[in-house]
């Protein structure tokens, strides 16, 4: 009897940027970190590589993707579903 353990995955929503790859999209996910001194909001913003099968994402969509297998050396995320 083997037992599967649950997975987390990490799901993660964002603008998408770039369009210029193939089944490939670029997404920016923007938050906000206080600073441990000075008590000051500071936005940061990270760039993911995000596989797109179908190809219909487009540049100012905002999208949900969550944490996949590797798909290539950069790309461990797929999209979930457009948000708006």
């Amino acid at each position: 009897m083997s037992e599967q353990k649950a997975t987390i995955k990490r799901v993660f929503t964002g603008e998408v940027v770039s369009t210029a790859m193939a089944k490939t999209i670029a997404v920016r996910v923007d938050s906000d970190k206080r600073h441990p001194a000075y008590n000051k909001l500071i936005k940061r913003s990270q760039k993911f590589l995000v596989h797109d099968e179908n190809g219909q994402m487009k540049v100012g969509d905002v999208v949900e993707f969550v944490e996949c297998r590797p798909m290539s050396r950069c790309k461990r995320w797929r999209v979930v579903k457009k948000v708006k």
